[in-house]
């Protein structure tokens, strides 16, 4: 039985209801009357259902796909620009008592290096990443009672927050962390936590549970269920995402869109961003072992699909992809990139001669920060550490009305303009720097508002006098 509102995961994430869709889209992808229709549609920029876009995932027709492409560049201008907001994970601690057999955190496995940030050590790696520049942080870590409980999670983003370093400053700290209690989703709301984010990994019940033998994690209704108790914690922003190659990626397709609609249809605000990771190589992790994997036009089509069915939310795509995959999915949808990262515990303090084998996959894009800022920059993008929305209480219903709109982009706009007149202040190269201003003066003249935009320019000037955190 198939009900977008149900509270039930095997009810709002139907099986049957995918099986039907994917057989819709097959019966479908040369009609192209209906791709037409379902195109026209999705012009209005207000989505599309997941059978509609199952459809155009499906589309055979070679002049239809070159549409769909170009539609998704189009909306991912309209809603957000040419910006790209930028992040960096932090990983906490790997222990885990799951089972997960594509993560290397598995709890069998006995020759990965065990580590648990203690207070201290949260500080120097905050330290790093303020001297990279970076505003804003994913935390991550496995599933341990003992080893990572609530507290310890709730004490680190505390420390988090309290670190000034120089004119460095995390003002927003995402956490992904795994399935938990409306009362624990309660206390990351109260320590101030930006958008919560947990991946399904897959759709696919049967798979699931074969995925997750052992475990608190192998509970399929509890974890597909945690976004509707984040929500009932109070928490405004979720983040949803599927590990693409675990299972057939049309099933994956159908099963995310399922998952944003519920989440609409129940709460009135769908997801705040979508991750598109792949599995990667890792420790212990034979990604070729499994043999759903998708190649890189695949990758980009569900880029471009979703970004069409969910036009309002940010896509996300991190360094396991390499500069050249990611470069096309910026134009396809991404709007948000991690920069710099490292995916072991403790990585950013060490030096890379010195980090012990902790890390969750292997890196594709292993360049700087500052290397990244250029990259974008000469893409024609500007790379925004802008943080203000969460911190002016534009979040959940309140944001999704203003991305709806297209308002959101009178204080976006200027917002990523000045985070990144800091970035190029305190921590940019010389030839970054010199990139960035010529950037910034050219983007300034289009803020639309001129009100805005003057005071835009007053503030621009007070960061380049030292001054710092201006945000509309």
């Amino acid at each position: 039985m198939y009900d977008t509102k149900s509270m039930k995961a095997e009810e709002f994430i139907s099986h049957q209801e995918i099986i039907d869709t994917l057989s819709y889209a097959e019966e479908n992808k040369y009609n192209e009357k209906l791709i037409q229709q379902i195109l026209d549609k999705a012009r209005e920029r207000k989505g599309l259902s997941h059978r509609e876009a199952a459809v155009l995932l499906d589309c055979a027709i070679e002049e239809k796909n070159q549409e769909i492409y170009a539609l998704a560049e189009q909306i991912k201008k309209d809603f957000y620009g040419n910006r790209i907001v930028m992040f960096a994970p932090l990983y906490l601690s790997n222990y885990c008592v799951n089972g997960c057999v594509y993560c290397p955190y598995h709890a069998k496995n006995k020759h990965i290096a065990r580590k648990k940030l203690t207070q201290e050590e949260i500080r120097r790696e905050v330290a790093a990443l303020q001297d990279m520049g970076h505003k804003r942080l994913a935390l991550e870590t496995g599933e341990d009672p003992v080893n990572s409980p609530i507290e310890y999670v709730l004490e680190s983003i505390q420390t988090i927050y309290s670190m000034k370093h120089k004119n460095g400053a995390i003002r927003r700290v995402n956490v992904n962390i795994a399935a938990t209690t409306v009362e624990n989703y309660r206390k990351l709301k109260e320590a101030g936590i930006g958008t919560y984010i947990l991946f399904q990994e897959t759709y696919h019940k049967e798979s699931y549970e074969k995925l997750h033998p052992t475990g608190p994690k192998h509970d399929y209704a509890y974890h597909t269920e945690a976004m509707d108790r984040a929500m009932e914690g109070g928490i405004d922003d979720v983040g949803i995402g599927v590990l693409f190659g675990l299972e057939l990626y049309r099933y994956e397709f159908a099963g995310l869109l399922m998952h944003a609609e519920h989440l609409e249809a129940v709460h009135g605000v769908g997801p705040h961003t979508i991750s598109v990771p792949r599995i990667r190589h890792a420790d212990d992790i034979d990604a070729d072992s499994f043999d759903n994997g998708i190649d890189d036009d695949t990758f980009a089509k569900l880029v471009a699909c979703i970004r069409i069915a969910v036009p309002y939310t940010g896509m996300i795509v991190s360094t396991r992809e390499s500069r050249k995959c990611r470069e096309r999915l910026l134009h396809l949808g991404v709007s948000q990139i991690s920069g710099g990262s490292r995916t072991s515990v403790g990585g950013y303090a060490k030096k890379e001669a010195e980090e012990e084998n902790s890390a969750q996959f292997d890196v594709s894009d292993t360049r700087s920060l500052d290397e990244v800022v250029n990259w974008l920059m000469q893409l024609g993008y500007i790379p925004s550490f802008c943080t203000a929305c969460y911190r002016e209480g534009r979040t959940g219903d309140r944001f999704m009305s203003l991305c709806k709109s297209g308002q959101i982009q009178n204080c976006c706009h200027p917002n990523a303009l000045m985070t990144l007149k800091e970035y190029l202040e305190d921590y940019a190269s010389e030839d970054t720097k010199k990139l960035g201003e010529k950037l910034i003066a050219c983007e300034i003249e289009k803020v639309p508002r001129e009100k805005t935009r003057e005071i835009a320019k007053r503030h621009l000037q007070e960061i380049s006098e030292g001054k710092r955190d201006f945000r509309f």
